[in-house]
């Protein structure tokens, strides 16, 4: 049986990118947010801007 291998917390995407890891996401910016983000869906822009999201939990 293979076990599914999960991206560690902390990993960064940047908008327009491909999600790694169901889960909520942090935006690093000023402000900040969170959002969740399914695997496989594009990480969104926040505030019109395009941001690097942290991964701070699992889904």
């Amino acid at each position: 049986m293979a076990i599914a291998t999960r991206v560690p917390l902390g990993t960064t995407a940047r908008t327009g990118e491909i999600c790694p890891e169901s889960g909520v996401w942090q935006a690093l910016s000023t402000p900040s947010t969170t959002a969740p983000i399914a695997k496989g869906n594009r990480i969104p822009p926040y505030n019109g801007q395009a941001v690097s999201w942290k991964l701070i939990q699992y889904a």
